[in-house]
């Protein structure tokens, strides 16, 4: 289950569980994996972006994402 997505510079998006495991299925190219993402993420689901040079992703909302 979707718990954690990142996107980052790139538009490379990496996605984790509630366990912190990488799910590979959800993981790719931001306009190739949104779709899949948005429709398959729970509610609680965290996202983030990571742009910058901080050491902490910034939490947006799926809306903003």
């Amino acid at each position: 289950m979707i718990k954690t997505v990142i996107r980052i510079k790139n538009d490379y998006v990496m996605v984790f569980d509630e366990d912190g495991e990488q799910l590979p299925d959800y993981q790719g190219h931001y306009n190739d994996v949104k779709a899949k993402i948005l429709a398959d993420a729970p509610a609680g689901s965290v996202f983030n972006h990571w742009f910058g040079k901080s050491r902490e992703p910034e939490k947006v909302t799926g809306e903003t994402w």
